[in-house]
């Protein structure tokens, strides 16, 4: 996140964004929080931390840097060292929040496919710790993108904003670690995430014609199945975040590819001319977008989220009101 974009677009899409994205990540820390949703703990564990994840996102990546940039395009954020500290903190986040994803995913897969291993997986526990141990793995994976740039101007031996090293994309370490950074993130959890809802559907489909079997032999056909109505909530729930995962950072994982094979540069500025432009900064949009959608997400899906929701908004409004009278 080192680019520093210029323009109408930018100026007016990245405020939308941390306008809309806070309070709704907020809002979603808070209610999942009060546990009054009908979700386990353990998916609430999972939800709260996408929810933080995104908020720092949002924190980091869109107001601290892209909006810090466009506003206020020297501060004590451009000076090298910061920037590139920041670069690192934004790509931690992100990766994490991705990771988060697929944990959430995985135990989706296995509370609905596998019922023993559920018992000692799908608990309180084990999210905790696979939350600490994907946080610390992020900012281990891109710790060494402090050493990646350079200052772009010294003055008064000061160095000033972050500019990629060319060596990065010629020395053969370097284009390692950025296919191992790219495939770890997002390769891998494209992959995984792919392959564990197919096999949750596949698993659902196998069941329900087993149980529709079932139950038209012994109780008859019409009656309702209170387990696969429960089932079919939560695999909306699944299907909806990480499909707008997988759309929403597929631009971003195209320019990649586009920029390693046709052996190209990420820009560190602004170019409308130029077609790798545009589509590396529509992937980052893109990406960005990613951490406002969930909560939308569980508006739409959650009948327990959005009564708590209506419940939170009702309440100041009432307490004006009494003021008022």
């Amino acid at each position: 996140m080192h680019a520093t974009v210029k323009g109408p677009v930018f100026a007016i899409y990245y405020p939308c964004l941390a306008a809309i994205g806070v309070p709704a990540n907020l809002a979603v820390i808070v209610i999942l929080s009060r546990g009054r949703c009908g979700l386990s703990r353990c998916i609430t564990y999972y939800l709260v931390s996408m929810a933080v994840t995104d908020l720092l996102v949002i924190i980091t990546v869109v107001i601290l840097n892209r909006i810090a940039s466009i506003y206020f395009p020297v501060s004590f954020l451009s000076i090298t060292p910061v920037c590139s500290l920041g670069s690192i903190l934004s790509y931690a986040i992100i990766d994490c929040s991705v990771w988060l994803m697929v944990a959430f995913t995985v135990d989706r897969c296995i509370a609905i496919c596998y019922q023993k291993l559920k018992l000692k997986y799908c608990t309180t526990k084990t999210a905790m710790q696979l939350i600490g141990t994907m946080s610390t793995l992020s900012c281990l994976k891109n710790i060494f993108l402090y050493f990646v740039y350079e200052p772009v101007y010294i003055i008064d031996n000061i160095p000033w904003f972050c500019s990629i090293k060319s060596v990065y994309y010629t020395s053969p370490a370097w284009v390692a670690y950025d296919w191992i950074r790219r495939i770890l993130t997002p390769c891998l959890p494209f992959i995984l995430i792919l392959l564990l809802n197919a096999l949750t559907v596949r698993h659902i489909l196998v069941t329900s014609r087993a149980r529709r079997k079932l139950r038209a032999h012994s109780n008859g056909e019409n009656q309702s199945d209170l387990e696969m109505e429960k089932r079919k909530k939560s695999i909306i729930l699944l299907f909806a975040i990480s499909g707008s995962f997988i759309l929403l950072y597929l631009p971003l994982l195209i320019n990649f590819f586009y920029v390693r094979i046709a052996k190209l540069t990420y820009f560190s500025g602004s170019n409308f001319n130029e077609s790798n432009f545009i589509l590396q900064e529509s992937g980052f949009m893109f990406q960005l977008l990613s951490s406002c959608i969930n909560p939308f997400i569980y508006a739409g899906t959650q009948r327990k989220f959005r009564e708590e929701l209506k419940n939170g908004v009702k309440y100041p409004l009432s307490l004006i009101v009494k003021l008022l009278k």
